[in-house]
């Protein structure tokens, strides 16, 4: 669907199109701010065309996708994207000291996330018992030959990474046509200036909306408080922690994170979560990443540079 619609500026209401559609377990919208004709509406298609391209190929939710594939069979020659995404999600192992690692794949599996969250039946508990799964697995990417091998045994999951990538793709599109943010459940990113200004971004917490305006850049959040079930008599969700192969017991509920993509945002929120207040507090403030921490017990902690 695509409409028109207004969005407040800190000194005026600026028209632009709105595009809205489901893909990758989420719920998207696109705003561009651009004159209505062909040449916008084409950029809007392509940019939803873009989305649903990679989420064929990233998804772990289709058997015919490329990541499928080299799951079941543990090495693929596979396309540019499936490639760079996987060795993005490697370099954000590195980067975030095994926090954020793709082969958590077994784990959320087992943990009761084996199909798409609109699948899952949040109130109804899974009898069977969890089992904690191995992580941190080795997996080889040659990006010259486009080849990725994974350890035996190793499996990966693109989830969020994916989305945080597909993102940044779509704005690239639509930046050719003009000033643009795409949403995807709250993982955004922006590019260029609306109405001469920023973009207003409402981040919520306990003691209300927190604004943030972005002329660049990207916003993700990682937290516990939304996609959760029931397995085993327990409560569960989706963010695993490499280092027990179990869903995360961190003392924070969400992270928000702002940064120069969705990808890198997507790494350090999904890091700073399961690195527990202290611990991210310290790291964000030393790595300069802007961010809003949401508390097990309701308080919101600003860090890296925030006011």
């Amino acid at each position: 669907m695509i409409a028109i619609r207004a969005v407040e500026t800190a000194t005026k209401p600026v028209s632009v199109q709105s595009h809205e559609f489901h893909a990758m377990g989420t719920d998207f919208e696109i705003l561009l701010e651009a004159d209505l004709g062909a040449k916008s509406l084409a950029s809007l298609q392509m940019a939803e065309a873009e989305i649903r391209r990679l989420d064929a190929l990233l998804t772990r939710f289709r058997p015919e996708s490329e990541l499928s594939k080299l799951n079941r069979h543990g090495t693929l020659t596979g396309s540019l994207d499936l490639v760079t995404v996987v060795d993005l999600a490697l370099a954000g192992r590195a980067l975030t000291n095994g926090r954020f690692d793709p082969t958590v794949h077994d784990a959320i599996v087992e943990a009761g996330y084996d199909r798409s969250f609109e699948q899952l039946a949040p109130d109804r508990d899974e009898p069977e018992p969890f089992v904690a799964q191995p992580c941190g697995g080795g997996v080889a990417v040659d990006l010259e030959r486009r080849t990725i091998r994974l350890d035996p045994g190793v499996r990966i999951d693109l989830g969020g990474i994916g989305k945080g990538y597909a993102v940044d793709r779509a704005c690239d599109i639509l930046a050719r046509t003009g000033p643009c943010l795409v949403n995807a459940g709250g993982d955004l990113a922006v590019r260029g200036s609306l109405g001469g200004g920023p973009w207003p971004v409402g981040v919520e917490t306990p003691s209300g909306t927190v604004t943030l305006g972005l002329e660049g850049g990207a916003i993700a959040t990682s937290g516990r408080d939304l996609r959760r079930w029931r397995k085993g008599g327990e409560d569960r969700h989706h963010l695993i922690d490499p280092s027990t192969g179990s869903p995360a017991t961190s003392n924070l509920l969400r992270v928000t994170v702002v940064a120069a993509s969705a990808v890198i945002a997507e790494i350090f929120a999904k890091g700073l979560f399961l690195a527990g207040e202290r611990l991210a507090v310290r790291e964000a403030n030393a790595l300069e990443i802007p961010c809003v921490l949401v508390t097990g017990d309701g308080r919101a902690v600003r860090a890296g540079g925030l006011a």
